[in-house]
């Protein structure tokens, strides 16, 4: 099993790292502020402006280290990897069965299942633990129609219609999520998803936290030998992590959108770790950011019994079973691949 990576993350936005030796140097403004040793991390993600020198990276390719680049706002740049750990044969059926239309759907089938059901389970939780500060009825029937989704998804097998599915099944589950906002009402009202640039501060957690999400299971997928760029429901894009896409999909609401909602009703964060701008945008300060950074850290680090394996994981390893799942099955050493239900 791989080892929950090291990751340094840099959250300063005028913030320059440089090779020094064997240690990463970080100057803000020409000036360097501190030293730490490369081969300590596994993984560098930059929500920073000025980024890296050639000499740093072309060491961190050498040693297999990703860098990771990033808005300030968390919105993804791009991604530098040194040489893959996979195997060609794995990559090349990766290949194969993103070109194939049925057996790319049979997989965007189970992850979308994975979507839905854990979208289902979170309202679940709700609706058990605060009835007194939602809508029951309306948390029922959200509820049940997403229960007849799932039951409906085993028949179908075209890609456009599972999409469309999964779209109506994400509307269901938003319009409940400002009532699951129990905390700060005034500085999280939620009206709807938004986003590039989000315009409001759920939004702006929400689109850091899935853009911290997408780096883990792109590095997650990376380290089994799969391509994070090549899916098998998000489309091929230039520069797109498809496949880390259609992996953290089914982790979204239960590995993002509850960690936004705990730093929010247990008041982690609040209405002064925003920026507002003129143009309406919404993104975290520095200082928002190294809380947010902070806590899903501690959060990764908390463990749960995963559902498929029936082991004691913490919560950072998640994306890589899932991908160690997906692989086993891109291998043919398991009939489907199984996708995270969380309880």
């Amino acid at each position: 099993m791989k080892k929950l990576l090291n990751t340094l993350y840099i959250t300063k936005p005028d913030t320059y790292l440089f090779l020094d030796g064997g240690n990463i140097g970080v100057s803000v403004e020409r000036e360097v502020v501190g030293k730490v040793p490369l081969l300590n991390f596994e993984s560098i993600v930059i929500f920073a402006r000025s980024g890296a020198s050639p000499a740093l990276i072309q060491s961190c390719l050498e040693h297999n280290i990703s860098m990771t680049f990033l808005t300030p706002n968390g919105r993804f740049c791009g991604r530098v990897t040194g040489m893959t750990n996979g195997n060609v044969i794995l990559r090349k059926q990766q290949y194969r069965i993103s070109d194939d239309s049925v057996q790319s759907t049979l997989i965007a089938r189970n992850f979308i299942f994975g979507k839905i059901a854990n979208q289902r389970s979170v309202l679940q939780r709700i609706l058990r633990d605060h009835k007194l500060a939602i809508d029951i009825e309306e948390f029922q029937n959200v509820i049940g129609t997403l229960q007849e989704t799932l039951t409906q998804l085993s028949s179908m097998t075209d890609l456009e219609r599972l999409r469309g599915v999964e779209g109506n099944a994400a509307q269901l589950y938003f319009s409940l999520f400002d009532q699951m906002i129990l905390q700060q009402k005034k500085a999280f009202i939620f009206e709807g998803r938004n986003r590039r640039p989000p315009l409001d501060n759920t939004n702006a957690l929400l689109s850091f936290a899935y853009s911290m999400l997408a780096h883990e299971c792109a590095a997650a997928l990376e380290s089994v030998g799969l391509d994070a760029y090549v899916g098998f429901m998000h489309q091929d894009r230039p520069g797109r992590l498809s496949l880390s896409l259609d992996l953290m999909e089914e982790l979204r609401s239960v590995y993002a959108d509850r960690f936004v909602l705990k730093l929010i009703n247990k008041q982690l964060i609040s209405d002064k770790d925003f920026n507002h701008s003129e143009s309406g945008a919404v993104q975290l300060t520095e200082d928002g950011r190294k809380t947010f950074i902070t806590q899903w850290q501690k959060r990764k680090e908390e463990k749960l019994e995963h559902p498929f394996l029936k082991e004691k994981i913490i919560w950072g390893l998640v994306p890589h079973v899932q991908a160690l799942l997906l692989a086993r099955y891109l291998r043919g050493d398991l009939d489907a691949y199984p996708p995270f239900l969380w309880k």
